[in-house]
């Protein structure tokens, strides 16, 4: 056919027919050139619906994005470039990790373990019928400080094998009715401490609040009793907006097996911050939860008397408790693993840096023209 020759759909002059209205097309013009491309090569006529379709497809996939053609930084690691970011990162890393490491070295720590030192010896075959029975639980223990502990000195309780993480007791719970007065009945997923054998419904509900700890401490230096502050050892968002002022316990531990502590019916939930603390779940079983704070110092030599009563059954599954006395310093608690970590890095790249240096410098290799390159070259070459 005559390229000349007018097409059938679109009249010109010469044409029989009468000029037909032109649409207005809406496809994009990338398209719109594809279908035109189409209709010169093979008719002179309107492409098919599979030639549209092929067309489209096609504009789908041409751009800049997904041919990789949009503006990048590709940098040329040449080994002068390599060198210099390894020694760049060894000089930040290892000063921060010997900082960090003497942070920690000043932190005085001392951990007692006591669940296994308070158990009679007459009992020590039977440890579950012992901490189950009803026999006295009250032991005393004389600690020595090692070095001196400037206030506030934080006492935590360290539980070793407890899984607070495990999925079903992680639910075990109701955030609605631990915010709300009026959502006292609600007890879904707190079975199986949910409701009271008559059917009444447990405040706080739950598996996490039936197991809270109820191991006590008492300090004293010099025949003094020492004062363990409670107050603020929660997190403030956590008394704020996950417990109710208005919120009180009912119904707590009434049934045949006591899981742990009791709570006072007449303190709403937002200042009973034992359970506040202890409803923050630990997602390692080895785990440490803040019990309270004393306020005055501890000279290095001193003796304590410690007074544990040994109430909590870790007995069970075989685990493990500890009362820890610690300071703080401006990174934290006691914690070598940070500044270890970064001195191994901070090692390991200069390490590096010094392994390429001395092939660089023995053995170099001569780089390659950078405009041979994909990047670099025209792409119209491509």
């Amino acid at each position: 056919m005559n390229p000349g020759t007018p097409s059938s759909s679109a009249g010109g002059a010469g044409s029989a027919e009468p000029t037909a209205p032109r649409r207005n097309s809406k496809r994009p013009k990338l398209v719109h050139n594809r279908l035109r491309t189409i209709g010169d090569e093979q008719t002179v006529t309107e492409p098919d619906e599979n030639q549209i379709l092929v067309a489209i497809c096609n504009s789908r996939f041409d751009s800049r994005f997904t041919q990789q053609e949009l503006p990048a930084c590709k940098p040329i690691l040449t080994p002068k470039w390599v060198i210099s970011t390894f020694l760049l990162v060894s000089v930040v890393f290892i000063p921060i990790g010997v900082v960090s490491l003497l942070a920690s070295q000043d932190v005085t720590e001392i951990v007692y373990r006591y669940d296994s030192e308070c158990i009679p010896q007459d009992s020590r075959n039977d440890t579950v019928g012992y901490i189950q029975g009803s026999r006295d639980k009250t032991c005393n223990r004389v600690i020595t400080v090692p070095k001196r502990m400037e206030q506030p000195i934080y006492v935590y309780y360290q539980l070793d094998n407890f899984y607070q993480n495990h999925r079903r007791y992680v639910r075990s719970r109701n955030d609605q009715q631990l915010r709300s007065a009026g959502s006292g009945s609600q007890t879904s997923s707190c079975s199986p401490e949910d409701t009271t054998p008559d059917g009444q419904p447990i405040v706080p509900c739950g598996l996490i609040a039936w197991s809270l700890f109820n191991d006590t401490y008492g300090i004293t230096r010099n025949n003094q009793q020492l004062a363990i502050n409670k107050r603020g050892i929660s997190w403030e968002s956590d008394r704020d907006r996950k417990f109710g002022d208005n919120v009180f316990p009912r119904n707590f531990q009434n049934g045949t097996l006591r899981g742990g502590a009791t709570l006072n019916e007449s303190i709403p939930l937002s200042q009973q911050e034992d359970l506040i603390v202890w409803m923050r779940t630990a997602a390692l079983p080895t785990f440490r939860k803040l019990y309270g704070k004393i306020e005055v110092d501890l000279q290095a030599g001193e003796t304590i008397n410690v007074t544990f009563m040994n109430y909590y059954n870790t007995y069970s599954f075989n685990g493990k408790k500890k009362l820890v006395l610690s300071t703080t310093s401006w990174l934290g608690g006691k914690n070598d693993f940070v500044g270890i970590a970064y001195l191994t890095v901070g090692g390991l790249c200069f390490f590096l840096a010094m392994v390429f240096t001395l092939i660089y410098l023995i053995k170099p290799r001569q780089l390659g023209d950078p405009s041979y390159l994909s990047w670099n070259r025209n792409p119209g070459g491509h």
